[in-house]
């Protein structure tokens, strides 16, 4: 029989109760404990996962017995000391959500976690187990021939609600080329199969937030720009965002462009927010469409209705789930989406912030 493997969680707002609720649909698992510092996202996180304890601190969250894994769940700017703490008090199997950090200086103690830690520390990105980007991930470099340019677009709707509205300022995500798109950048390097060495950015906060205030400041988070990004290979990628524009058929659109064929992904945002007028949500398509002979293919991708309807990532925290429930079970000896990963997604966004600010290309050497 297999033993049941029990969870600890720490945070439980939007994303973390997306990861509870997916948790529960794997066999052989068990939410042990939560920590969540909101007395209302705690009480929604204790309805989904009824038997967990909810706990008071991540000191007292360790101290549970019962532990075989963890899942970091909580405001970006808390990741790094959380992961510091847990290497130091209790270091056990590690789900870390995207960001990894924010704050450049905690590199230098993340990289120190990363050589020395004794268990594995997947990294959460979600948008690598999407249906149709991992269709295309899959089929990229044989049928495009080697992918020599990248195009990544995500035109969606304005950032969430979230708990004290810490969403809102860049102190808190690392800026929203940081907190929204280090997952395109960690696609960039794995669909590219390379590191980046030039990263140019221009962008601005031109619609969403400017009406709101909280304690006397104005959100200062970005809503829209474009970052172009050189690779060691001579690869070239661009990231389009766009972020009030949720009026969109499609919620991302991936292409990879080789000598011999372009390959593309088209995926939906979250179902909850498609308008029922309109009847049945677009379904995930991968398109391919190769140079000779010329023809585009076009062939669905469509998403388990139960997977849909446990979180807003097209199925994808499920499938990432199933990858770490394996490394924790040992079924697997590494984890997809490393901390060398999970650095380098933000390293970028950092980047991309930098050249904006500064209207300078940033050189990268890894």
């Amino acid at each position: 029989m297999t033993r049941t493997i029990n969870y600890g969680l720490i945070g439980c707002g939007m994303m973390g109760q997306e990861h509870l609720h997916n948790i529960a649909l794997l066999d052989g698992t068990r939410v042990s404990a939560i920590f969540e510092p909101d007395a209302g996202m705690a009480k929604i996180a204790q309805d989904i996962a009824p038997d967990a304890t909810i706990v008071s601190s991540v000191q007292a969250l360790l101290a549970v017995d019962d532990l075989d894994c963890l899942v970091i769940a909580s405001p970006n700017h808390l990741h790094a000391d959380q992961l510091d703490e847990i290497a130091q008090t209790r270091p056990l199997p590690l789900l870390v959500e995207k960001p990894l950090f924010t704050d450049p200086n905690d590199t230098a103690r993340l990289e120190v976690i990363r050589q020395s830690y004794p268990h594995p520390i997947w990294v959460a990105m979600e948008y690598r187990y999407m249906p149709p980007i991992a269709e295309l991930i899959s089929q990229a470099r044989a049928v495009s021939g080697g992918a020599k340019m990248l195009s990544i677009r995500e035109h969606r709707f304005p950032f969430l609600e979230k708990v004290g509205h810490w969403n809102r300022f860049n102190r808190n995500t690392g800026g929203t080329f940081v907190e929204k798109c280090c997952h395109f950048f960690d696609l960039m390097r794995l669909i590219l199969q390379s590191d980046p060495v030039r990263i140019t950015a221009s962008g601005g906060q031109a619609v969403n937030h400017l009406d709101e205030t909280y304690e006397g400041e104005t959100p200062d988070v970005l809503d829209h720009g474009y970052v172009l990004v050189d690779f060691a290979s001579g690869a070239r990628a661009m990231l389009e965002l766009c972020m009030f524009a949720e009026g969109s058929r499609y919620q991302e659109e991936i292409s990879a462009i080789g000598p011999d064929a372009k390959i593309e992904a088209l995926v939906p945002g979250p179902g909850r927010f498609w308008p029922e007028h309109l009847g049945a949500p677009p379904v995930p398509q991968v398109i391919v469409s190769p140079r000779d002979p010329k023809g585009p293919v076009v062939k669905d991708i469509p998403v388990d209705p139960r997977l849909l309807a446990a979180g807003d990532h097209n199925g994808s925290t499920f499938y990432q789930h199933q990858g770490f429930l394996e490394l924790v079970r040992g079924d697997r000896a590494e984890p997809d989406v490393s901390m060398r990963d999970g650095l380098w997604a933000v390293q970028m966004g950092l980047a991309a912030q930098q050249a904006l600010i500064t209207g300078e290309a940033v050189h990268l050497t890894g």
